[in-house]
């Protein structure tokens, strides 16, 4: 049970980290755990659109891609160039002696490799979850994003993924709330007699 109260704190502590890619972006921030919450969710919507794939599996795999970063940090792609962090060694300490260790590390290694269907889906909701921030402070009026949002885009390999990132995309990110109120407002305009 000490290992598994260990793995707790470990995967709390996303909480504290904090996605380094947005210092560069120049607006936004976000935790690990944040980012893991929202892959999560989006593989969730992505397992109900392709039904046919192992939605325990793949979502599982988007919520702890990132676990071993509670150890590493989180590197962006700016300092992967100076910085090599052994990703081996920190599953391996993550997963030593837990009962469940090795399903644990199936999942994150069969992340990493990203050849089966269930692995490309995970690795487009960590997209997703990018282009929805990405896209929602372009939105707000950031300049920035412009810039990130195509290779993001380009990084996408399933149809799912692509057609997700569409929708986004064409979506203003504060339509699924607004449009409704704008509707009652217009309802109520109507009511109005007359003057």
């Amino acid at each position: 049970m000490s290992r598994i109260s260990d793995l707790l704190f470990q995967a709390r502590m996303l909480k504290a980290i904090p996605r380094s890619g947005f210092g560069f972006l120049g607006a936004g921030r976000e935790s690990v755990a944040d980012h893991s919450f929202c892959t999560a969710f989006i593989a969730f919507v992505m397992s109900r659109m392709e039904p046919q794939r192992n939605a325990l599996r793949l979502i599982s795999m988007s919520l702890v891609h990132d676990l071993t970063e509670s150890r590493i940090g989180d590197l962006n792609s700016v300092q992967k160039e100076y910085v090599t962090a052994d990703e081996t060694k920190a599953l391996v300490d993550t997963v030593l002696d837990l009962p469940f260790g090795d399903s644990l590390a199936e999942l994150i290694d069969e992340y990493e490799a990203n050849q089966t269907p269930e692995a490309r889906l995970a690795h487009d909701a960590d997209q997703l979850a990018l282009i929805l921030d990405l896209k929602a402070l372009s939105d707000l009026g950031y300049r920035s994003p412009s810039k990130w949002l195509p290779p993001v885009v380009r990084r996408l390999t399933t149809d799912t993924g692509k057609q997700l990132a569409g929708e986004i995309l064409e979506t203003e990110w504060d339509e699924w709330w607004l449009r409704r109120l704008l509707e009652q407002e217009i309802r109520v305009d109507r009511k109005k007699p007359n003057s």
